[in-house]
């Protein structure tokens, strides 16, 4: 494959990294950013496209042909900041901190880096679209939004893999519980009345299958609320659980398992009644490792020799949508998932630089 005819410009990254980190933008508070990125692309020449998500939220598309067939995808949201006051940039010691730094505003940025260059120095295809999409940290509706409009063959997703290729991606399922109890005197408390009771037995068969029968699913219990009873037993409880699934899993098929699972343990449990939701359910997936698209990019990691070391991304994330929607996404970006949604969030500078450089030949090389 031909070297690409441009490399990128480090110093015009960074800047624009810094930038990014320090607008605070949680999933629905993504204006500023969105502003912010609209007005950057359109700077360097770019052609940008806003697709409303809903009346305040947008999308930000760029591309230069009608029918695009290869995506690139970042998300501008993260999570809330743990602190208010301190969330923004730092620099020091090789690592970038800051809220959303490894996920994925590094990855964003090192995108955006390669679209510039790529426009600058004409070779941007018409195939190729780049999306900025709201809403990935909560609902995906950025995505959807988009996949309402477009359908693509194959696309990239820079969640943070710590730039290892990840042809896998878990499944996910979501499930709130939620159990009932009778109201009454503190002293009058015992174990076939009290709802947190219920609850708390659950969540430990629950761990305890996932533990001793299904070592590949990760499970997290996210949420525990109980109704505020003052000096009284508890009427109500409520939880809830994530399960990532290994790729090959059915997430449907799972979500009747764990029904059935809940449905007994809560019988023996003394709860007066029970209610099970299951908001989310989407499938993993695996892409064939011979498949064109992780081939094309293959090929560039080999011609910068680079380690080609083929992982499962481990979380939800926007790409189970396009895969659903016929598309091939395979995960790369900079930083670690680990350090996602920490109070000390970072990714190593010389990741993002690297990022941009890979996303830069791809580009080159559609």
């Amino acid at each position: 494959m031909a070297e690409p005819v441009a490399v990128i410009d480090r110093p015009r990254l960074f800047d624009l990294f810094r930038n990014m980190v320090d607008l605070y933008s949680p999933s629905g508070k993504e204006e500023e950013v969105t502003e912010f990125l609209d007005a950057y692309l359109r700077s360097h020449g770019l052609p940008v496209v806003r697709q409303p998500v809903d009346k305040s939220r947008c999308n930000l598309l760029v591309f230069g042909g009608e029918n695009p067939d290869t995506l690139l995808l970042g998300h501008m949201d993260t999570v809330p900041a743990f602190d208010y006051e301190n969330y923004g940039y730092e620099e020091g010691d090789g690592q970038c901190h800051g809220l959303g730094t490894a996920d994925m505003k590094s990855g964003c940025a090192a995108m955006i880096e390669a679209f510039v260059t790529a426009q600058a120095h004409h070779f941007l295809s018409p195939r190729v679209l780049l999306a900025l999409v709201v809403g990935e940290e909560e609902s995906g509706d950025g995505t959807q939004a988009l996949l309402e409009t477009r359908r693509f063959t194959h696309a990239l997703v820079a969640e943070p893999t710590n730039l290892q290729p990840c042809l896998n991606h878990y499944g996910y399922v979501e499930m709130l519980v939620r159990t009932f109890g009778s109201r009454k005197h503190a002293a009058m408390s015992g174990r076939e009345t009290n709802a947190i009771r219920a609850m708390l037995r659950l969540l430990l068969q629950l761990e305890n299958r996932v533990e001793n029968e299904e070592p590949e699913t990760v499970i997290n219990i996210r949420d525990l609320h109980s109704s505020e009873s003052g000096f009284a037993v508890p009427d109500r409880c409520a939880a809830g659980i994530d399960f990532h699934l290994p790729p090959a899993s059915s997430s449907a098929a799972y979500a009747a398992e764990l029904t059935a699972f809940v449905e007994r343990e809560l019988m023996k449990s003394g709860a007066s009644r029970h209610e099970i939701e299951f908001p989310t359910q989407t499938d993993g997936y695996r892409i064939a490792p011979d498949e064109v698209w992780p081939q094309r990019v293959r090929k560039i990691y080999d011609a910068m020799g680079l380690p080609w070391n083929g992982a499962s991304f481990q979380s939800h994330s926007d790409a189970n949508l396009l895969y659903a929607a016929g598309c091939l996404p395979l995960i790369l970006g900079p930083g670690l998932l680990a350090k996602a949604h920490t109070r000390d969030e970072s990714v190593s500078s010389a990741q993002v630089e690297l990022a941009a450089q890979i996303y830069t030949r791809l580009l080159h090389a559609c």
